[in-house]
C-alpha cells in the first residue's frame, strides 16, 4: 500500500447517509435527532439507533484493522 492509497483510507469517514441507511431513516432524520434538545428542529432518534451506531463502528474498526495490517 502506498502513501495515497493508505492516507485514503485512514481519512474515509462516516457519512450522515451512511448513519441513516444503518439506522433505516432519512438524513433528514439523522440531521434533527442530532441538533440540540432545545431547538425546535430536534427530533428524537430512532429507536434502535444504538446497534446502528454499534454496526458502523464495527465496520470501521475492522476496515481500520485491515489499514494496519496492509502497513505492516
Amino acid at each position: 500500500m502506498n502513501f495515497l492509497k493508505a492516507t485514503d483510507a485512514l481519512l474515509e469517514t462516516v457519512t450522515l447517509e451512511d448513519l441513516a441507511e444503518a439506522l433505516g431513516v432519512s438524513t433528514q432524520s439523522v440531521r434533527q435527532a442530532r441538533v440540540s434538545e432545545t431547538s425546535a428542529a430536534h427530533r428524537t432518534p430512532p429507536s434502535g439507533w444504538e446497534l446502528g451506531v454499534k454496526s458502523l463502528a464495527k465496520r470501521r474498526i475492522i476496515h481500520l484493522q485491515r489499514v494496519i495490517k496492509s502497513l505492516k
